[in-house]
């Protein structure tokens, strides 16, 4: 997949987590991607891994933090945008907000387990010390293409 450069900050990065997630699905994992920017640059990136880790904790969000907390030798990712192909869920806005993302971004809304205002709204409630910013339908229809994709595929 090129990325365009045309397009907008938020469109051109979830086309790299796009790019991320299709490493996942040909891993036969949910095809979800992440990238994580500081300063108009990927700091982290990653993809679903939690069958081939063997980690039901290795979601995409969750691999680009840690890829990020090592790289920046700091569990407080301040001042960061976390890209992301679909609405994070309950474990991983936890992450993020322990984190201390600044900003999430997702393309298509989980309405089942989502954590970003769909089902759930972790991110943005006030009784947490940190909220994050959340923008919801980046690139919603080709994320949730990818995901359907997918599914169809396995059955």
């Amino acid at each position: 997949m090129n990325i365009d450069l045309s397009l907008t900050a938020d469109a051109y990065w979830m086309q790299y987590a796009l790019r991320l997630a299709s490493y996942a699905a040909h891993q036969g994992e949910v095809p979800i991607g992440a990238v994580l920017v500081q300063d108009n640059q990927c700091i982290a990136h990653g993809w679903n891994q939690p069958i081939q880790r063997h980690d039901p904790s290795a979601h995409a969000e969750i691999v680009a933090l840690r890829h990020a907390a090592n790289k920046v030798e700091n569990y407080r990712l301040l001042n960061t945008t976390l890209y992301v192909t679909l609405e994070p869920c309950v474990m991983c806005a936890g992450a993020i907000l322990h984190a201390r993302v600044k900003r999430v971004v997702f393309g298509a809304y989980d309405p089942k387990t989502g954590a970003a205002g769909s089902r759930f709204d972790v991110l943005r409630d006030t009784r947490h010390n940190h909220q994050v910013d959340c923008v919801g339908g980046v690139l919603a229809e080709q994320c949730g293409d990818v995901l359907k994709a997918f599914f169809r595929q396995r059955r």
